[in-house]
């Protein structure tokens, strides 16, 4: 089946649907498609943005799985059109007729019928067509704007759906856009999974009310594409087996207690540990995608091929993206822009706190301040409250000693600056590594200059 082929017969599902025949920018998204083009690909020649080769093509799959009453995506397309053009062409053998909403006899095109709503068409269609794509997303929020991080969301892409990691750990300090880039994530990557759901864990789930829920979204699928038949509900593992499924897990520090290091569960909450070990260990064609200030203690950060698991921790934003915030703040002409960006680490929550500061004040209050003023808005103060309120006795120590410093220091040099013993030091270190909340170069430690900021003042 030719490229020409699949876009004519691709029209006619169009217009059967829509009444208007497929525009410039659909045909491109098809043509790109079919020639295996990446959404970029297919923007840049035709000199339009990303988002809206996204949406068009978003707008498509959907128009195309109801209409052939099957799931279509990029992925499936072709396949999909020529299991069609198959039932078309044994139709016509048959018949000698017009069938489906293809006219072979050279007549004017009709205003088709959906190819499925004929029972006879039923009968010849390939009985192997995948299964509906199901989703769960309503408690994902909604993308706002989305600030470039390209070559994360290739790394995390690669590992999905390439290296087929089966837990991975986004983290990052607290407004730095780890969810804003897991919901862009889960738009680009969605059509590859026969399952997906997003779950908040900000309600503190018990383990076992997590996985009735996710059962429950499963098998309440599975009764849909076969109600014909009575289904039991099996154990979470054997849907993790049984179908590609991505299951987002957002907020996960809620499953930790406050006052202890880093990824100490919650009493109730330890059977966590063992869950996430099952995910790692047996094997499954699924995804956890974990989200939070913290992550759990046995997804190391350690990279290993040889390990199905892999933790992805956010840093800024550059400095264009960064200036792209600061523009839509209206900030703008602002002269200091790059040095601002960097003293508050590209942190889009930061960036956005602390432009919403200087608009209300006059942009010009940035002349008056000395240029390495740290200015801390009292929404931006409640952000760090919230992820310091979590810190165990000795890490507020080590955060004490390091905003006395005014340069990075050593581990021998904290040893002999503070009164606790080197082990705790250490674990007091590796916890507030995992936190975000310090900044390692080599054998070197130091805190952000916002983070020592805060402390300072708490001091």
């Amino acid at each position: 089946m030719n490229l020409e082929e699949v876009l004519k017969l691709a029209d006619e599902i169009i217009f059967t649907k829509t009444g208007q025949h497929l525009d410039d920018l659909q045909e491109a998204v098809l043509r790109g498609t079919l020639q295996r083009e990446t959404y970029k690909q297919i923007a840049k020649d035709f000199d339009c943005s990303e988002s809206s080769v996204r949406n068009a093509g978003s707008e498509l799959w959907q128009i195309l799985s109801e209409q052939l009453g099957e799931d279509i995506s990029k992925s499936n397309l072709r396949s999909a059109m020529e299991r069609l053009q198959v039932s078309i062409v044994s139709h016509f053998a048959q018949d000698s007729a017009q069938i489906g909403f293809v006219n072979y006899c050279g007549e004017s095109r009709h205003p088709p019928d959906i190819p499925n709503s004929n029972p006879h068409n039923q009968e010849t269609s390939n009985p192997k067509q995948t299964k509906a794509l199901h989703q769960d997303l309503r408690e994902m929020p909604e993308l706002g704007a989305f600030y470039d991080r390209t070559p994360e969301l290739d790394t995390l892409t690669t590992w999905i759906l390439q290296q087929c990691c089966r837990l991975i750990a986004l983290t990052g300090i607290s407004g730095i856009g780890k969810t804003t880039l897991a919901v862009q994530l889960v738009q680009q990557i969605k059509d590859e999974f026969e399952y997906l759901i997003w779950c908040n864990v900000d309600a503190f789930p018990t383990l076992a009310e997590l996985q009735d829920k996710l059962i429950q979204f499963f098998s309440q699928s599975e009764k849909l594409d076969s109600p014909a038949t009575s289904q039991k509900s099996l154990p979470l593992i054997k849907y993790l087996q049984k179908h590609p499924c991505l299951v987002v897990l957002d907020d996960v520090h809620n499953l930790f207690s406050s006052g202890e290091l880093a990824g100490k569960y919650k009493p109730g909450y330890e059977d966590y540990r063992s869950f996430f070990k099952q995910i790692e260990k047996l094997p499954h064609q699924s995804c956890f995608l974990l989200i939070g200030w913290e992550q759990p203690r046995e997804v190391t950060r350690v990279k290993s091929q040889n390990i199905p698991i892999r933790t992805l921790q956010l840093t800024g934003l550059d400095i264009a993206a960064g200036r792209e915030i600061l523009r839509d703040y209206g900030l703008a002409e602002i002269d200091n822009y790059s040095a601002l960006i960097h003293r508050y680490q590209g942190n889009p929550l930061w960036l956005k706190s602390v432009a919403t500061l200087i608009q209300e004040l006059g942009g010009g209050v940035t002349e008056l301040l000395p240029d390495d003023t740290i200015l801390l808005p009292e929404d931006l103060k409640d952000t760090l409250q919230q992820q310091c309120d979590r810190l165990s006795e000795i890490e507020k120590q080590v955060l004490s000693l390091l905003a006395r410093e005014s340069e990075p220091v050593n581990l021998a040099k904290l040893i002999e600056n503070g009164t606790m013993v080197a082990s705790d030091l250490l674990n007091a270190l590796q916890s507030l590594s995992r936190r975000c909340l310090i900044q390692q170069q080599g054998s070197f430690y130091a805190l952000p200059q916002v983070v020592k900021q805060y402390i300072k003042e708490m001091m």
